[in-house]
């Protein structure tokens, strides 16, 4: 069989190159056929320099008319060719006295590379060639050229020699079809193995439009059957945890009762069904998994809050994480406020937390005496200890992996009990892309805002008019409202967006002499911040000048006005959160994106969507098609966005059939879900296990 093959089993794999090869994870001879072309080269035909434009990729056979090298900024050889139809010009950066010495007048090259426009006429830049003996044609390929994810070391030329002779071994004994016939006849699927053949190897003739897109029939049978095992994976992540037990958290009526109370407002419609399904989840003897979605301002935290407040009155503890400090201390000062009153002890956790004070709270945590630990990925460190975890809840779950959601729920683990999860993200999800990331989580969505909201007016406007800008900052004001202005950079280097800041303050306040000016940025000290952030919420600042690092939980209903700097470097989910923190109260609210130009075409797009919408659920759905499931989710969004073949967005149509063919076979065929979800996700399948 080939997934028990070893891949030094085929010639030129020695000890190194499998090594290498393990390494971007191929160790059988069906990992390589599973290692899939990501695009296609058309050397099928030689084509006469005349034709060609820029931008394609081209086989030629010319001779060679001059060879030069130019000094310029960079030494390069210039390699004038022709064919009698046109010239071209080849461009070496590096190249060797030998390599120079073959390039004489008259010398005939067979060549292929991608044509681009050059200072004086088309070229080629490092094209690949070879040189023709007098009167020689070489045979052109008979099929299209794959072209393979590559890593370190590891060649096109090695990874066609190792997917040829895997694609010889291949046959219906040693690769198992895993999806049965009648369950690929309602799909309309083809075979597996010819889809293999036809993907590595796609003859001449074949649609390159419909492979470069992916949409190829045996692309989509792949693309189908890889989507599947990741669906699989995360229900089988699920099944596992239906079998685990959790605490039964039914009591604390009276407490609930004592906290809704002290709330100035009630809870909306949605907010209260939510509440309810995850009460009823807490009641249950296995671990609640949920994913609670809804909108910037919808009112994530207090539903929380709810949630923790049955946690506790069950007598257990109950952690709250949240990918940065700063949404972590708004989180602990909502939390403690509430709290506080209840008698209930809150703690707060972050990497800074050091020395004696850390120690107290770790024997606080251990002895269950501190009930409610808020804090950043701090919570996952080893002398984390809980005496008595009956509830985990995450924020922002797209910046975490599955992996440390499930790290701090092994932290929880007591007399063969794990806690409750409850994730929230204000980062809505298309329900296609969640049917397929989140099957090991149920789903709620909170699609309601609270009253007295007001919408949002959106505008862009160019660098150019900064002035009007910062005029409208003066008369907002002096109106009595507050305002955001944030300074985005494209860099990563915390320091130089810290110092733009600091620029941009220090313009602003020259600008604006009566106007109280106040920075925030990710390098202040939490005590610096947190003083300055309270300064704003309590009306003492008029203007708050700060980084993206106010993205997400700070709450000031008096700020009607929020300026975005270079708008068209930031994402529409970013953007969206950022303008979530105006509109809070019941003034009229504005959000200025300032932009520089020449904007590009997807940046024009998303400033539109901005002015368009204020749905959060529409903003992801546009920003899925303008960017892909792996910018808009992250990287963090560890082994799920890992495909090989299949594209979340491209093929989510295929969702629903993945979903029933997933409950079909885990009923009719369910010793084939294993092999299946191993030979897509290999070391990947720790999701089953974990």
């Amino acid at each position: 069989m080939l997934d028990e093959t070893p891949v030094v089993t085929l010639r030129g794999v020695g000890p190194k190159s499998a090594e290498k090869l393990a390494a971007f994870g191929i160790e059988t001879v069906q990992d390589v056929l599973f290692h899939l072309p990501r695009r296609y080269e058309d050397r099928t035909r030689v084509v006469p320099l005349g034709g060609l434009r820029p931008g394609d990729h081209a086989v030629a056979e010319v001779s060679v008319d001059l060879a030069e090298v130019k000094f310029g900024r960079r030494r390069s050889l210039l390699v004038r060719v022709s064919d009698g139809t046109g010239s071209l010009i080849l461009r070496f950066f590096h190249f060797s006295k030998a390599q120079q010495a073959g390039f004489e007048r008259g010398v005939r090259l067979r060549l292929y590379g991608e044509v681009r426009r050059g200072p004086a006429s088309l070229e080629m830049v490092h094209p690949e060639y070879q040189r023709l003996a007098e009167g020689d044609s070489l045979p052109t390929e008979d099929r299209l050229t794959p072209i393979y994810p590559t890593g370190d070391g590891i060649h096109q030329l090695t990874l066609r020699n190792l997917s040829d002779q895997a694609l010889e071994m291949l046959d219906d004994d040693n690769l198992p079809e895993w999806l049965p016939g009648t369950l690929r006849e309602s799909m309309g699927l083809s075979d597996l193995r010819a889809a293999l053949r036809y993907v590595h190897r796609p003859p001449v003739g074949a649609d390159l439009a419909a492979l470069e897109a992916g949409v190829h029939p045996g692309q989509q049978r792949l693309a189908f059957e890889e989507m599947l095992a990741h669906h699989l994976s995360l229900r089988a992540v699920r099944q596992r945890a239906t079998r685990l037990q959790a605490p039964q958290l039914g009591e604390g009526d009276a407490l609930m009762q004592q906290f809704y109370q002290q709330l100035s407002f009630t809870l909306t419609g949605a907010q209260q069904r939510v509440v309810e399904e995850i009460l009823h989840d807490l009641a249950q003897p296995h671990p609640m998994m949920r994913l609670v979605q809804g909108d910037v301002g919808s009112g994530k935290t207090v539903v929380a809050a709810v949630a923790a407040v049955r946690a506790l009155a069950s007598g257990y503890q109950v952690a709250v994480m949240a990918p940065t400090e700063l949404l972590a201390e708004q989180h602990f000062d909502n939390f403690q406020r509430w709290f506080d009153a209840l008698g209930i002890r809150t703690g707060w956790l972050s990497g800074r937390v050091k020395g004696k004070a850390r120690r107290e709270l770790m024997e606080a945590i251990q002895s269950g005496e501190l009930q409610l630990l808020i804090g950043t990925h701090a919570l996952f460190q080893d002398d984390v200890v809980f005496g008595r975890l009956g509830l985990v809840i995450i924020d922002e779950q797209h910046r975490f992996g599955v992996h440390q959601r499930l790290a701090l729920r092994d932290k929880g683990r007591e007399n063969r009990l794990v806690p409750h999860q409850l994730i929230m993200t204000a980062t809505p999800i298309p329900r296609t892309l969640a049917m397929a990331l989140y099957a090991d989580l149920d789903s709620s969505v909170i699609d309601e805002l609270p009253p007295g909201r007001t919408p949002v007016q959106t505008v862009a406007l160019a660098e150019s008019r900064r002035a009007e800008v910062v005029q409208r900052v003066q008369e907002a004001c002096r109106d009595g409202r507050q305002a955001y202005w944030v300074c985005t950079l494209i860099e990563e280097s915390e320091s130089l967006q810290c110092q733009a800041a600091e620029d941009t303050a220090a313009q602003l306040a020259e600008a604006l002499p009566e106007l109280r000016v106040e920075l925030v940025h990710g390098r202040l000290k939490d005590t610096d911040k947190a003083q300055r952030m309270g300064a704003f919420k309590q009306g003492e600042v008029d203007l708050l000048v700060a980084t993206t690092v106010i993205e997400v939980g700070v709450d000031v209903p008096n700020a009607s006005l929020m300026i975005i700097e270079n708008a068209e470097r930031l994402g529409l989910a970013q953007l969206h959160q950022l303008r979530g923190r105006v509109g809070r109260g019941s003034a009229k609210s504005s959000c200025v994106l300032l932009y520089k130009g020449p904007l590009s075409q997807m940046a024009r797009e998303r400033l539109a969507v901005l002015r368009e919408t204020s749905d959060g659920f529409e903003i992801a759905r546009r920003d899925l098609e303008l960017r892909g499931p792996g910018e808009v989710l992250g990287t963090r969004q560890t082994g799920m966005m890992q495909f090989r073949i299949a594209d979340l967005l491209r093929d989510q149509a295929l969702v629903p059939s993945v979903e029933r063919s997933a409950v079909w076979l885990l009923r009719q065929a369910p010793g084939h879900v294993a092999p299946i979800i191993r030979r897509w996700l290999g070391h990947a399948t720790r999701y089953a296990q974990a």
